[in-house]
């Protein structure tokens, strides 16, 4: 059972976790508060704080699992997609700690990371091969998994990524950064049906959102002329019905790429994979198409190491190695 040092640092969130096979024995996130008052990440500050906040993270993840140095087989690190400073410091800090402890190094693919992390405990595994709906701030695509290291994009956003739409609306609707869990908690409050958006028609299995979120900027200032309150008195219906339309389009594409593969051992991974109204859609699938659905725990969901490690361990397993030479890629290719 290969134990694993991870390091997840591709934007703002210090990750380090302990896996040992398929168990997480810590999963330590430093958190950048510093963000908030910008209204998005500020790369240069994402890398500085890294930098600060590696060492006291890896030390707190290794006193979390009980584990020493000399007992790990690997070390394990996020090589790209993400921001290019925050990658360097990760990166370079992981192969250094790795190679003063005479360990070898295994590079991993932040979004293959975020479908494998449906292979750790508690589990159940998914089936192979399944399909994977990968959805985050910064990427949406439709991933079939043959093996842990044969992953093929079937489907993705031909231009904003649906965690964005997410965020972007937030901005829109006056509400403090990171605003797309926010809209998720009015949504829950107001009626889906209130507010219909004409969704994006993309032959295959390709997905749109910046029509929609041009669509919903000029709803909202058609509205706001007539009513300067609209947004105050109808936040939770807007939130819902924005949500039911972003959602509404991921399903059609699962969907379909369910009825074109004939796969039905179903997942959700990324940041957005935390949203109700996206799990609750899966569920509903699950009870009416017989699909056997995975969502993964809240922990896993948003940037976290433990992902890293599962990914790792996998990849150590297939016999990757990385070396000193092996460069952070923020567009890293799938």
């Amino acid at each position: 059972m290969p134990t694993v040092l991870a390091f997840e640092t591709s934007c703002d969130d210090t990750g380090v976790a302990v896996v040992r096979d398929r168990s997480v024995l810590s999963n330590r996130v430093a958190n950048q508060d510093v963000h908030a008052q910008y209204g998005g990440v500020v790369p240069e500050l994402a890398s500085r704080a890294h930098a600060a906040h590696l060492v006291p993270t890896v030390e707190a993840a290794l006193r979390d699992a009980g584990v020493e140095p000399h007992e790990l087989d690997a070390v394990a690190y996020t090589q790209g997609p993400g921001l290019l400073g925050s990658l360097l410091v990760g990166s370079s800090f992981a192969k250094a700690w790795a190679w003063a402890r005479g360990l070898p190094t295994v590079p991993v693919h932040h979004m293959h990371a975020h479908v494998l992390a449906h292979f750790l405990e508690p589990g159940p595994a998914p089936n192979l091969p399944f399909l994977c709906l990968t959805v985050s701030g910064g990427h949406t695509q439709l991933v079939l998994v043959h093996s842990a290291d044969r992953l093929e994009v079937i489907g993705s956003t031909r231009d904003d990524a649906a965690g964005e739409a997410f965020d972007k609306v937030a901005k829109l609707l006056g509400l403090p950064y990171p605003g797309g869990p926010l809209v998720d908690r009015y949504a829950s409050q107001g009626d889906a049906s209130a507010f219909a958006f004409t969704r994006p028609r993309i032959e295959g299995l390709d997905m749109s959102f910046s029509g929609l979120k041009t669509q919903i900027l000029h709803f909202l200032q058609r509205e706001l002329q007539h009513d300067p309150d609209f947004v105050r008195l109808r936040l939770h219906d807007i939130c819902a019905s924005v949500q039911e339309a972003i959602i509404g389009i991921l399903m059609e594409k699962l969907e379909s790429a369910v009825a074109s593969t004939g796969i039905r051992d179903v997942a959700i991974a990324g940041g957005v994979s935390a949203n109700s109204g996206l799990r609750s859609a899966l569920e509903a699938r699950k009870a009416q198409l017989g699909w056997t659905v995975h969502v993964p725990p809240f922990a896993y969901c948003t940037d976290n190491a433990a992902m890293i490690g599962m990914a790792g361990v996998l990849r150590w397993e297939a016999g990757i190695r990385g070396t000193l030479a092996s460069a952070a890629d923020p567009r890293l290719p799938f």
